[in-house]
């Protein structure tokens, strides 16, 4: 099967001649440091290789709880934040009808989401939605101690044993944490949950092809055969011995750091003219901004889905601080069919439309978006994917898994870690006063009582 395709020459045409060229002893020095694991962060390469080491008895075993949990449930919960749901999410909304939420597709659980918050309202609602519902629960959690998913896991958990009974719940609850330790581990081992392992070695953000993105797919009705296959291929096809002009994820590296160190172009937005992308584009966000975003170094990750947001955000891209570059995924063919109406009023003078079909004019708003932005100053890198199914989205989340590891490392930091994310934690603990918090408790009203 054809691999998804990157084009680059509207982006380094704002580049010196050779500016990109210069980045392959770098590039092949960072693939290196990732094969052999001498790079910051080594003790979380397990992603690398992620694909190729899937087997098909371990892919038969996510499938079969999947299959559990779809026969006995018509709505499952993922309980999860940040990499323990944003891949999973992505997959599934990409892949779904659009409207899933109002068709009443008797052979899919609906999967709804939940612990990647501390919304009150939505919590409430959440728990008034599925009174009476037969509904089962994914927690997914490292360490079961996570504040938005240990809350939600917490009401799910009650709430399914009070409504199914705890003999149910027991078969209805899956657990997706670590090997041995942890709140989450502790309660599956008690409870008699099925429970798949979190590696040691693959952080959050990089665990789409973990149980924690497979599980979740694969309950929603779609292929993880076939989204491992797409990712097993690009692993290949990015692989250190590609050479560098043939490997998309060293290229797409090297021209967005060329366009951040040389050019200013500190601002990323991922693009894409078809809505289903959109967790997809929030799951890029987190894999880019958590990866790169320390050291005060980082291009900040943005999303934007057009046309939509030509309507809002496209004046600001079109004419404002020239800081941004644009990287647009464009799905050459989409999955239905549908032609522009013709009309005998012709009111909305659209009738010379007529017959076409929409994703054509999808595809011209698509290429006149991108010429008037290259003509207004930003960069413009375009991947090319031929159809939006489960083997395509495999390649996309591996390719820009390596990419980000490549880039990552060209920007010389950590990659793998994300020491700020505990900051916030540290002030919200302090201000609850959590046990073992006293001093920070202390000091933090101290300084509120400053600044008032």
């Amino acid at each position: 099967m054809q691999n998804i395709q990157l084009d680059v020459t509207k982006a380094v045409q704002f580049l010196n001649a050779g500016t990109v060229e210069a980045y392959e002893p770098k590039v092949k020095a960072a693939q290196e440091a990732l094969e052999n694991g001498t790079c910051q962060g080594n003790d979380f390469l397990g992603w690398l290789h992620l694909p190729s080491s899937i087997s098909e008895a371990f892919l038969a075993d996510i499938q079969a709880t999947a299959d559990r949990l779809r026969h006995n449930c018509r709505y499952v919960v993922v309980c999860g934040i940040g990499g323990s749901y944003l891949g999973a999410r992505a997959v599934i909304e990409a892949l779904s009808n659009s409207l899933c939420w109002l068709a009443d597709d008797k052979a899919n659980p609906v999967v709804l989401f939940a612990g990647n918050n501390i919304s009150e309202d939505y919590l409430a609602e959440l728990t008034e939605f599925l009174k009476g519902k037969d509904f089962g629960v994914i927690n997914i959690s490292k360490s079961g101690t996570t504040t938005e998913t240990a809350l939600a896991f917490r009401l799910l958990k009650k709430q399914c044993e009070q409504q199914r009974g705890k003999h149910v719940a027991k078969d209805v609850i899956v657990a997706i944490t670590d090997a041995h330790k942890g709140a989450a581990r502790v309660t599956a081992d008690k409870e008699g949950y099925t429970s798949f392992v979190i590696p040691d070695n693959v952080g959050g953000r990089f665990s789409v092809l973990t149980p924690v993105g497979l599980l979740p797919i694969a309950v929603a009705g779609f292929d993880i055969h076939q989204l491992v296959a797409g990712a097993r291929d690009m692993e290949k096809a990015t692989a250190a011995d590609v050479a560098f002009n043939d490997n998309i994820a060293a290229q797409y590296a090297a021209v967005r750091q060329a366009l951040y160190t040389q050019q200013g172009k500190k601002i990323e937005i991922i693009a894409d003219f078809q809505p289903k992308l959109h967790y997809f584009a929030e799951w890029w966000k987190q894999l880019y901004g958590e990866s790169e975003g320390k050291d005060n170094k980082g291009i900040f990750p943005a999303a934007c889905d057009f046309t939509t947001d030509l309507h809002s955000m496209g004046q600001w891209i079109q004419q404002g601080e020239r800081s941004i570059f644009e990287t647009v995924i464009s799905i050459e063919h989409t999955e239905r069919e549908m032609l522009f109406p013709n009309d005998e009023e012709n009111l909305d003078g659209l009738n010379f439309l007529a017959g076409k079909r929409v994703d054509e004019v999808n595809k011209m708003a698509e290429l006149g978006t991108r010429l008037a932005h290259v003509d207004g100053g930003v960069p413009n890198i375009r991947l090319s994917v031929p159809h939006l199914n489960a083997y395509y989205l495999g390649q996309l989340i591996y390719f820009f898994e390596k990419a980000c590891g490549i880039s990552g490392l060209l920007e010389e930091v950590n990659p793998f870690n994300q020491p700020g994310v505990e900051a916030y934690k540290k002030n919200m603990f302090a201000l609850l006063n959590k046990p073992g918090y006293e001093a920070e408790s202390k000091a933090i009203q101290e300084r509120l009582a400053k600044e008032a």
